[in-house]
Formats: C-alpha cells, structure tokens, sequence
C-alpha cells in the first residue's frame, strides 16, 4: 500500500501522554521515581540569575577608576540594600564628600578600577516548575528533568495563546458548530475550562476572561480580533508567552469553523473532569501543538504499532491545513503515485480527500495533517 508522512494531530481518547518537565537551569528535582504527582504538584526549583546593573561610579564621584577600590563602603561580593551607600568620596581635604548610593537591593559583584565600573546584580529569580499533568514519575534526570507519564485522553489543536492551565472542564454549548457568545458565557468559571463549537466571539472570549475561566477551548476565532485581544500583532510561528489570563486554543483554526465532531464528543463525555491545557504553538522546527490532556484512571492499551504514527493510509481522517480548502475534514481516498502540476508550475505528490459531504478533491499531500486515533 502507498504510504508516505505527514504531520499529526492528535484527538485520542485513551492513550500513554509522557511529559517531561526540564528547568531552564540546573536546579533541585524535589520529587522522586514512583511519586504519584497532580498538575499543580512543583516537581522542580531552581533560580534564574538577577538582572545586572551597571554602574559608572567613577564619573558619579568624579574620582579615578584607579581610586574606586578606596571609595567603596562595601565589598565585592556583599549584599546591598537600595539607598545604601556604596561609595563615598572627599575632596578639599575631606570638608567635602560625595556618595553614591545603591540603586537596587541586591549584590555588589565588582568592581573595575580600568572602566570605573561597579556591577549589582539584582536578586535571583526564583523558578518553580510544575507536573502539569496528574501522573506518576517515571524518570529523574539530577538537577535537571522530571519525566512524568499518564493515561488519558489528548486532544491537539491548531493553533493557541497563553501558558499551561488547570482546571475543570465546563462545556456551555450543545452542538459542536454552535458559535460561543457572550450571551452564552455565564456562571462564575474560576478555575474552569470553557469548551466552545464552533467560533468563539471576541465579547464572549472576554467575557469569559472576566469570569475566571482559566482556558478557552474551541473549534475557531477570528485572526483580526487576536491583535485587539493582545494590543498587539501576534505571529503564529511561536507562541505559549503571552501575557493573558485566560489560555485559548483553536482545534480547528481561524474564522467560523466548527469544532470535529469526534473531537467535540471526546470532550463533552468528559465534561466536569479535571484536566491540563497549553496553548503553546509552534510550528516550525520541532513543533508544538496546543493541547487538551484528560488524566484517566484506566490504563493505556500497549501498541506495538509505534513505527506508524505519522503514516499516511486508506482511510485515514484528515484534516486540511492551508487555503483554499483550510479546517476541512474528511478521509484518505486515494494516493495516485505520479506527480501533477500545480498553478505555480510546481510538481508535487498528490492525494485525493473524501469530505464529510460526499465531495472528493485533489491537493498537495503537504496541505493535510493526519487526525490520530
């Protein structure tokens, strides 16, 4: 059988989720092999090094860099506090003095008697890092990893905005193309994860926002309203950083779309559970796809069939991934084995996609991603 590879989107509703949880620098791993651990659960802690300020110390006092050594009050490598005096000068045979004081609290960390040059550093910035899923660890890497594994369900979106959230599912549509409002946002959602159909509006993602819901989970979103959203034009080759309350992710893309139905059945038998969200995107090398992952207390079935994730084949559910046929879903028809010219001259491989509607077309086999069960 014809077989080539593609990207995948995952939506399965029992599967083995590994996580691997890395401090951004060597720090202390406080959980062990064996640990039953929750989403919230700090595994990790490190500090990240304060900001640096430097300082022309010899200008301020009006001194020689060669004479900072004298000035200073305090040692290198002692602690300050802002307002301190960290230098002091006489001049007119000591009737005179001038001072410099700290402009920060933090440490003194030296001191050039060629540049005149005081360097403070800011205090270190602690990290914490969490489990982020509901698991058990499976391996510690000292100082540095935590590998944590599960069984559940993951959905894989499209595209998203905002950090890894917990909380509990809440759908608040009844069909998976219904468009989520403002009017349909309702409640007090602390602490909850708002799944959608199909396109949420800019008034109803706000409203949401206001109401303590920790993530939007939803089939579409006008690209137009993401720069209104976030003050300011957002890229869509990385994302995950925003500075956003709320974490929004997008199974199927942008405008009016509506949620899979596979997809929107999946979370809705799981509504009220407790689960994971990140809307981390990015797409070009090593991607990183948004994601939805629900912890479940049955165990993963084995697979000894690794080596096909990632394949194209006969009946395959697809879903197109650019224009001018972008969301569409539907399954692997066929995988004509010579190349066809495109309207750009270009020859590429091609395959033919049965739609839900009964309707076959042709594209490019790179404008599909698999749907994985």
């Amino acid at each position: 059988m014809a077989h080539s590879y593609t990207p995948g989107l995952r939506v399965a509703r029992l599967t083995r989720i590994v996580k691997e949880r890395w401090l951004p620098l060597k720090g202390n791993v406080v959980v062990n092999i064996g640990d039953r651990v929750s989403a919230e659960q700090v595994v990790a802690r490190t500090e990240l090094p304060g900001n640096v300020h430097p300082v022309n110390c010899a200008g301020q006092l009006g001194i020689l860099p060669a004479d900072i050594g004298e000035a200073l009050v305090v040692e290198p490598g002692s602690e300050i506090k802002k307002g301190e005096t960290i230098a002091l000068s006489k001049s007119f045979f000591g009737l005179f003095k001038s001072t410099l004081p700290s402009p920060i609290d933090g440490v003194l960390e030296s001191a050039s008697p060629v540049t005149g040059q005081l360097i403070l550093r800011e205090p270190p910035i602690p990290v914490e890092v969490t489990a982020y899923i509901d698991g058990n660890v499976t391996r510690v890497f000292e100082n540095e990893c935590v590998e944590i594994e599960t069984s559940g369900a993951i959905i894989q979106g499209i595209f998203g905005i905002g950090g890894e959230k917990f909380g509990r599912i809440k759908v608040m549509v009844s069909s998976p193309d219904q468009t989520l409002d403002e009017a349909d946002i309702t409640g007090d959602l602390s602490g909850c994860i708002v799944v959608g159909g199909g396109r949420i509006t800019l008034a109803g993602f706000k409203k949401a926002m206001k109401a303590g819901a920790v993530a939007v989970v939803t089939g579409g979103f006008k690209n137009v309203h993401l720069k209104e959203l976030l003050g300011y034009e957002q890229g869509v080759a990385i994302t995950g950083q925003e500075d956003i309350p709320t974490t929004l992710v997008l199974t199927e893309g942008f405008g009016e779309i509506g949620m899979a139905h596979r997809t929107f059945d999946l979370i809705r038998e799981n509504d009220g559970r407790g689960a994971s969200v990140s809307g981390a995107t990015q797409i070009r090398a090593g991607v990183i796809r948004p994601e939805l992952i629900i912890p479940s207390e049955q165990e993963a079935p084995e697979s000894d069939e690794e080596e096909e994730v990632g394949g194209l084949k006969m009946g395959h559910l697809l879903r197109v991934i650019r224009q001018p046929h972008f969301g569409r879903i539907g399954t692997l028809a066929g995988l004509p084995p010579e190349l066809q010219k495109l309207e750009t001259g270009a020859k590429v491989r091609v395959l033919e996609m049965k739609l839900d509607d009964g309707e076959t077309i042709v594209l490019p086999r790179a404008n599909v991603e698999i749907i994985e069960d």
